[in-house]
């Protein structure tokens, strides 16, 4: 039977994948709203993100605007993580799930038993790290020239990159309506997942519920997925060659929280992406 977000979050529950999650306890919950707009772009991205810390570890989240408010904080801060896994709303429960799999394998420890990349982005301004991150992202892409390549969740340097290696962009975005360049944005992933030859996710999608959608798509066409993850790195990963043939994991914090060097991880299935 395929692996599912809702079977992941029970086998969790049943201590499947480490310790119990009623054991764990949720130390600290975040809120987060920021705004950018990169140099050159005329889109200003808003991002909402919900974070839960457990132990050393952080799990993260994105979240539609007015989604969830910051009383959050207050009211799943230092709670038990299986509440937060039952019953809290559904990014709080993926910011979670991501925090419980990040604590029982953090990505460092990955990358240090060799299952992970770690890939080093520069310090440096905002342009700079979003352009490292969307080319490291790219390249786990092994696509022929003129390659239709399924963006769901568009940010524009990663346009520029799936360009940069021969492919053919197909964005499809909620909240935006075209690329930096004019490229039309579809907002219907459905007509994007029957046209593309490989489909680029953010994790995003594990936050709105389209995950399994797109997952068991790849799956059918037998086409690769490569998620990008900020929200759910660990949770994704858990979808490594199940449906998901690599993956970008980025935890907290995020290269655009910071000014100086930071490290993303990148997964790849035996066959490669």
């Amino acid at each position: 039977m395929s692996l599912s977000v809702d079977k992941l979050i029970a086998a969790a529950l049943a201590g499947e994948h480490g310790p119990l999650p009623a054991e764990l306890i949720a130390t600290s919950v975040f809120w987060i709203h920021h705004g950018t707009r990169l140099a050159g772009g005329d889109t200003t991205y808003l991002n909402q993100y919900v974070l839960v810390r457990v132990g050393g570890t952080f799990g993260g989240c994105a979240f539609e605007a007015g989604e969830l408010t910051p009383t959050i904080c207050r009211d799943y801060s230092g709670t038990p993580l299986d509440v937060l896994l039952r019953d809290a709303p559904r990014p709080l429960r993926i910011a979670a799930l991501d925090a419980y799999l990040a604590h029982t394998r953090p990505h460092r420890v990955a990358a240090d038993e060799g299952d992970a990349e770690p890939v080093g982005l520069p310090s440096g301004t905002p342009e700079t790290r979003a352009t490292a991150r969307d080319a490291a992202i790219a390249g786990l892409l092994d696509i022929e020239e003129g390659a239709k390549v399924g963006l769901i969740g568009v940010v524009n340097p990663l346009v520029a990159a799936i360009r940069e290696r021969g492919g053919e962009p197909l964005p499809c975005d909620f909240n935006l309506k075209a690329t930096q360049w004019g490229d039309p944005v579809t907002d219907d992933m459905h007509e994007v997942l029957d046209r593309a030859d490989a489909v680029v996710a953010t994790g995003m999608t594990l936050s709105n519920g389209s995950f399994d959608t797109i997952l068991e798509r790849c799956r059918h066409r037998g086409i690769p997925l490569i998620v990008y993850a900020q929200s759910g790195s660990a949770v994704a990963r858990a979808f490594l060659g199940s449906g998901v043939t690599a993956l970008s994991a980025e935890p907290f914090p995020f290269s655009q929280f910071s000014a100086e060097e930071t490290v993303l991880y990148r997964y790849r299935t035996v066959d490669g992406a």
